[in-house]
């Protein structure tokens, strides 16, 4: 457990606290999360018959009592975004959170940005009107 929370979850959480999460991919960093877990806590001995099996989720989430993975790229992303608007506009990390791009976009529906994902955390947690 010591790797997985010193080595493992950490670089986890600098990859993706910048990017933009789909449903997709945070579906994907749980059941990475889950296998991850159960790779280093199970096979277990079931006590009445002896037999090893499988842990299921809600025993690993009893044996496992951190906040999941999804948790952790927010907390981590929101306090990068706090650095970063602290910093001032002669940072190039300042231009780059509040630019906008030039150009357009493709044809249908648009991709979920970063930028949407940190206004959808905001709100989550209640703190106000977002960046805008």
């Amino acid at each position: 457990m010591k790797i997985y929370r010193t080595v493992i979850l950490p670089v986890v959480w600098c990859e993706y606290e910048t990017w933009s999460l789909t449903l997709r991919s945070k579906r994907r960093l749980k059941a990475f999360e889950k296998r991850v877990l159960r790779k280093i806590l199970s096979p277990r001995s079931d006590e009445g018959t002896g037999e090893w099996k499988k842990l299921r989720n809600e025993e690993l989430n009893d044996l496992y009592f951190s906040p999941n993975i999804n948790r952790g790229i927010k907390s981590r992303r929101m306090r990068w975004v706090g650095h970063v608007a602290c910093m001032g506009d002669n940072i190039v990390a300042y231009g780059v959170l509040v630019g906008k791009p030039e150009g357009k976009r493709q044809l249908g529906r648009p991709e979920l940005r970063w930028e949407d994902n940190i206004e959808m955390d905001i709100q989550e947690v209640g703190w106000g009107n977002g960046l805008n």
